[in-house]
């Protein structure tokens, strides 16, 4: 992965994010070493060649990202999941991750995503929160599964026939939301008819001509509804 534009929020990464160690080395600029990654000064246009878009700060960074296995997806102990089927765009994606993190999901499960966590526009979009929102890609089978050995209740997104957004609990479901061309697949319904989940469907209202919201938009207000619900639930005790 390579990353190139202004410094990640705060020290975002994850223990399991690294380096690969290489021996000291004096940087470009004097005075500079760094222990565990070697450092190499780039003439502007190969620099150009490697960085990521216009924006950027003069560094790129060249590191592994450790895989998004399910196996290893290990969620926040409270809060809802966002779980997003079949969204290619990277920058919807880096906003969701935004929104996540600045709302306190417990986690983000990507179904059949068309577009790579580590991708530099997802980063770029996620102000770096990629690196601090558990976060797990795999087929839409297998995170139905997951959410069913799990007991997760789980909230569909539709565009239309569902209840209000706000009349359902959403502190601790699973919070799903498909693609803007194709909304969620058969598999929820599937999962539902035969018992393996508990589904209920929400629909936020449109009342211009748009028939539908941005998928990043959507998962705003729905996250920010769990947010809401849980205040109140605390303001009454």
């Amino acid at each position: 992965m390579r990353w190139s534009g202004p410094p990640l929020r705060g020290s975002a990464l994850p223990r399991s994010f690294s380096t690969r160690p290489r021996p000291p080395q004096a940087s470009c600029r004097t005075g500079w070493r760094l222990p565990a990654a070697a450092l190499l000064a780039l003439a502007p246009a190969a620099f150009a060649k490697v960085a990521f878009g216009s924006r950027n700060e003069g560094l790129v960074a060249v590191a592994e990202v450790p895989p998004f296995a399910l196996e290893r997806f290990s969620p926040r102990p409270a809060g809802p999941l966002l779980v997003l089927e079949g969204v290619e765009k990277p920058g919807n994606l880096g906003a969701i991750l935004r929104t996540a993190d600045a709302a306190g999901v417990a986690g983000v499960l990507v179904a059949d995503g068309g577009t790579d966590p580590a991708n530099p526009a997802v980063i770029r979009a996620s102000l770096g929160t990629v690196f601090a929102v558990p976060l797990a890609v795999a087929a839409v089978d297998q995170v139905v599964a997951w959410l069913a050995e799990e007991g997760r209740r789980v909230v569909v997104a539709v565009p239309t026939a569902g209840r209000a957004w706000h009349a359902t609990e959403l502190t601790t479901a699973a919070i799903v939301l498909g693609s803007e061309a194709h909304g969620i697949s058969a598999a929820w319904q599937a999962a539902a008819a035969d018992g393996r989940l508990v589904v209920e469907a929400v629909t936020l209202p449109m009342l211009g001509i748009a028939d539908s919201l941005n998928v990043s938009a959507s998962a705003a207000v729905l996250a920010y509804e769990a947010v809401r619900q849980s205040q109140l639930a605390a303001a009454a005790d």
